[in-house]
């Protein structure tokens, strides 16, 4: 039998609580964390069951425990187990009792309340405990009436599953107890201490434990098991701080400044929850996670600590940041940047960079982002045309912190147009003296003129002469060219040339005044001073040689045509007075552009009945094609300066899928071709762009590069489509240097984007 057994017959009265006063002082009190339980009085419930051996025959119960508010909270509080009246009789051994139950996991290891009884005819009231193999263990009785209430408190040990309080017929089985004197039981104000030895377990997650750097306000998950009395607190620390605390829903009463369960498990098993941890709070850097639950009886549970990196602050401003070949002007439409990054110390490191080019007429590249880590360049911008443009770079860090207010910028100087040059008007063009100086306006809307030379060479010689030139400064967007004509020059006519560069290195050259005319001076001899001059036979007569270039619609000294189509030249070959000169042949030179493995063809033709003359131009890479006469005994030589006959790059675009989502990528793919021409040793540069419809312009989408046989290809994510929109797009050959065709675009695409923006 467990503990101490106490009797208490009708002869011992009051001596019980004396008895269970010196029981309380021999029970060994344990170590293990507890927690108490209130029952039946201060206003709390019985968490009891009743059970009748009797199958309900002989006994029967009566239970209140909480009285109305306001009442005295023990007033008529009692569980009671009673007889049912008659002159029936019960068997020995049959008892009806109340009967609680420890949770898993946990002990009874004490226990406090208050007793009192009516009993008769062997009748007795048994309060003792359900012991580990099922039995019962007693540790005190009474077999006489005492409706006192008494106290009584008595230690376990060891700790027990249950307690029980029992309405007994205490005879043999054999024997019977009569039920014509009524008997019952009563119990209340029980104080039940619970062992609860086993500490819960813990768990946490969610996103901000979800790998990475993290930022701002971030969710966090956690967890709690408990199989004793349940789980009480949750905490969450960082680095030990704590940053969250949950009190979760027991079952309990505040009884004499001490909190007790009013059910044998006060608090749930299973807890979870989640709070939001505002990381502004903390030091960039790594820190600690950790997560406890605390259940009834105080014992702790913890996780292990979760480490989590915190970034807040957007990385400083890129150093050093460059271009490479320097900031001054430039033709070709290539930029590459490079930086060093700052230090980061404990914070995330640095990942990618954005980037940002404005610049004239209100172009905006939008924001980008050149992703990868620790990345220190961006290479390949390129501007929409000649001008001055300014690009921000600022930097991002791993944990997505960034700020334009750090960003450096650089000016991007793009000129790819030559100056204009042209000879200014000379009152008369053949005269006995020469005038002194010749002069040449430059003109540059974008880099300005740089620098220039005057050439001249007599009619029908092979090599030109430079003359000493000054340039003269009119101002940043153009400049004049000046050049002394040297005095000594014999009778003749000269044809003058202006060459001139502007600062991006464009050059131009021409041969023609402003007005279009040919810059060709005439120095005649000086007429003789005798009255009568002898019959002159007078130099040979002059020709002129007009030409363009024609293309269906198009004519003129320049003209542009698709790719693999031919175009015509024609002009007509006249005397000064503009009479046509029939059955000459004529010189026709067709000079292929830089970069271009064609060789110079040179083709004859000659004039018609009124002097004029046709030729088709076959297919090909740009070229300029130049006309010359070279006379005769009767006429002059004559030539057509060089007419212009560009061609546009060919190349071709598909795409895939024609409909997608705002969000999903579509992939682009297509060819540049090369007919008569090597692609650059980098790849062709390719530009891809959709059509603003309300600028009614272009604009850039990305740059790509083809691969060594002009194939290209690239992905682009539409994120910031709203709605549906039907996007058009194109490719563009760029101009490079070597590259005998002029800009291109294929056939533009349209695709259909439907949906929400996207972060």
């Amino acid at each position: 039998m467990l503990g101490t057994r106490v009797g208490l017959g009708r002869a011992v009265g009051l001596g019980v609580c004396l008895a269970l006063a010196l029981l309380l002082l021999a029970a060994r009190e344990t170590q293990a964390a507890k927690y108490s339980v209130a029952q039946c009085g201060w206003y709390v419930d019985a968490d009891a069951n009743w059970w009748d051996s009797t199958a309900g025959e002989k006994f029967r119960q009566d239970r209140y425990c909480v009285p109305p508010a306001g009442q005295d909270s023990f007033a008529g509080v009692h569980l009671k187990s009673f007889t049912r009246n008659g002159p029936a009789t019960v068997s020995g051994t049959r008892f009806a009792r109340w009967r609680w139950e420890a949770p898993g996991g946990t002990a009874i290891s004490r226990v406090s309340g208050t007793w009192w009884h009516a009993l008769h005819d062997g009748m007795q009231q048994r309060i003792g405990v359900g012991t580990w193999g099922g039995g019962f263990n007693m540790f005190a009785s009474a077999s006489a009436t005492d409706t006192a209430p008494r106290n009584f408190v008595v230690g376990i040990d060891p700790p027990q599953p249950a307690l029980e309080d029992r309405l007994l017929c205490a005879k043999p089985e054999s024997s019977s107890c009569s039920l014509s004197s009524g008997s019952w039981s009563g119990i209340r104000a029980l104080t039940i201490t619970i062992e609860d030895s086993h500490g819960p377990s813990a768990a946490v997650g969610g996103e901000l434990l979800a790998g990475g750097w993290r930022r701002s306000a971030q969710r966090i998950d956690f967890w709690g098991g408990d199989t004793g009395g349940g789980i009480r607190y949750g905490e969450t620390t960082i680095d030990g701080g704590r940053v969250n605390l949950v009190e979760y829903p027991c079952s309990k009463a505040l009884i004499g400044s001490e909190w007790r369960g009013t059910r044998m498990q006060p608090c749930l098993t299973g807890v979870s929850g989640h709070a939001t941890v505002a990381t502004a709070g903390l030091s960039d850097g790594h820190h600690n996670v950790r997560h406890c639950v605390t259940d009834f009886a105080g014992n702790v549970g913890c996780t292990a600590n979760r480490a989590v990196g915190v970034d807040n602050n957007p990385p400083a401003h890129p150093r050093n940041l460059s271009l490479v070949a320097g900031e001054g002007w430039r033709n070709v439409n290539d930029f590459d940047l490079s930086w060093s990054n700052p230090g980061q110390g404990p914070a995330s490191p640095i990942w990618g960079a954005y980037w940002r080019i404005a610049g004239p007429a209100g172009f905006d590249s939008g924001v980008k982002l050149a992703g990868g880590r620790d990345v220190t360049a961006i290479a390949d911008r390129f501007v929409p045309g000649p001008g001055v443009y300014a690009i921000e770079v600022w930097l991002r860090d791993e944990a997505g912190n960034e700020a334009r207010s750090t960003a450096v910028s650089l000016p991007l100087r793009f000129d790819n147009v030559s100056p204009g040059v042209a000879f200014e008007a000379v009152a008369e063009t053949t005269r006995s003296e020469l005038p002194e100086h010749v002069r040449a306006d430059v003109s540059d809307a974008h880099s300005g003129p740089a620098s220039g030379e005057i050439h001249y060479r007599r009619l029908n010689a092979e090599h030109w002469l430079e003359l000493p030139t000054k340039v003269a400064a009119g101002g940043s967007e153009s400049a004049q060219l000046v050049a002394r004509v040297p005095s000594d020059l014999g009778s003749g006519t000269y044809v003058f040339r202006a060459d001139a560069t502007d600062a991006a290195g464009n050059a131009a050259s021409t041969t023609r005044r402003a007005d279009g005319t040919e810059m060709a001076l005439r120095k005649v001899p000086a007429p003789p001073a005798v009255a009568a001059a002898p019959k002159q036979t007078g130099p040979k007569a002059k020709t002129r040689v007009f030409a363009h270039l024609r293309w269906r619609r198009r004519r003129g000294p320049s003209v542009t045509v698709p790719f693999g189509a031919g175009a015509a030249l024609s002009g007509r070959l006249v005397t000064a007075y503009g009479a046509g000169l029939a059955g000459r042949r004529l010189r026709v030179v067709s000079r292929p552009s830089r970069g271009s493995l064609a060789d110079r063809r040179v083709d004859v033709v000659t004039s018609g009945s009124h002097g004029g003359f046709r030729l088709a131009l076959p297919a090909g890479p740009s070229r300029r094609i130049t006309v010359n006469y070279r006379g005769d005994d009767t006429f002059d030589a004559a030539r057509r300066p060089a007419l212009a006959l560009r061609v546009r790059s060919g190349l071709s675009l598909a795409v895939s899928p024609r409909r997608l989502q705002t969000g999903e990528s579509v992939r682009l793919w297509g060819r540049v071709r090369a007919r008569g021409a090597p692609l650059p040793r980098r790849g062709k540069l390719v530009a891809i762009q959709y059509y603003e419809a309300a600028a009614r312009r272009w604009r850039p989408v990305m740059v790509v590069r083809s691969d060594h046989v002009g194939r290209f290809q690239g992905r682009y994510r539409f994120r910031y489509v709203s709605g549906t929109a039907r996007i058009r797009l194109r490719a563009v050959a760029l101009p490079e240097e070597r590259w005998p065709y002029a800009p291109g675009a294929s056939t533009p695409i349209t695709v259909r984007v439907t949906g929400q923006p996207v972060g």
